[in-house]
């Protein structure tokens, strides 16, 4: 445990959304946090087809996703690994973010089947009672999407779907990513000012 708070934990998953990922890991690792990263195989092509570049999940790189971020507080974990620290509730964490959180992932944390290091992790945080967002990109829903998380959510998950808000104006995409990521922190209980809040006014 650092000085700023417990590790969090990030899990990107094969939906539409990697922008988000990214946001949210440039955003906690400059605010200090430490980061705790695992990745499906499905994400990594997701990232491919959306910012066309990819990390290699078996000789992870942190600069072929974040770039010149300073990662020095990042700690990756390959999704088979489950003697990883945070597939164990005895590994003291400050919550957990899925984003993008596909409907396949969604609907294993619902269900409690862990068959890889997300699931496992998103089930640890759920038994602990500690804080698991999960940041759905999918249209339109069916019906098993929508029982699948009002299951997460009654298990006391976050359902927090990436749907980006226009009252603040946003000049461009890095804007609308940015309230994403604002809102994730702020279920986190990461403090940012990303965005401008309602009643603040432009230019707050």
């Amino acid at each position: 445990m650092t000085p700023e708070g417990p590790p969090l934990v990030v899990a990107i998953t094969g939906a539409s959304g990697a922008p988000y990922a990214i946001g949210l890991l440039r955003t906690l690792l400059g605010l200090g946090r430490s980061v705790h990263l695992t990745i499906s195989p499905s994400a990594v092509e997701v990232m491919r087809a959306e910012i066309g570049r990819a990390p290699s999940l078996d000789a992870f790189d942190p600069a072929h996703l974040l770039g010149d971020v300073d990662a020095s507080r990042l700690v990756y974990h390959d999704h088979r690994d489950f003697s990883a620290g945070i597939a164990s509730g005895s590994f003291l964490t400050g919550g957990m973010v899925v984003v993008p959180c596909s409907m396949s992932t969604l609907g294993s944390i619902a269900h409690g089947i862990t068959t890889n290091l997300v699931t496992r992790a998103a089930d640890v945080h759920l038994k602990e009672r500690r804080k698991l967002i999960l940041v759905p990109r999918e249209t339109p829903l069916n019906l098993v999407h929508l029982e699948n998380m009002a299951q997460v959510t009654r298990a006391g998950a976050v359902v927090l779907p990436a749907s980006p808000a226009w009252y603040h104006r946003p000049k461009g995409l890095d804007d609308m990513v940015a309230f994403v990521v604002g809102r994730i922190c702020d279920q986190l209980g990461v403090p940012n000012h990303l965005i401008p809040r309602w009643g603040e006014g432009e230019g707050a």
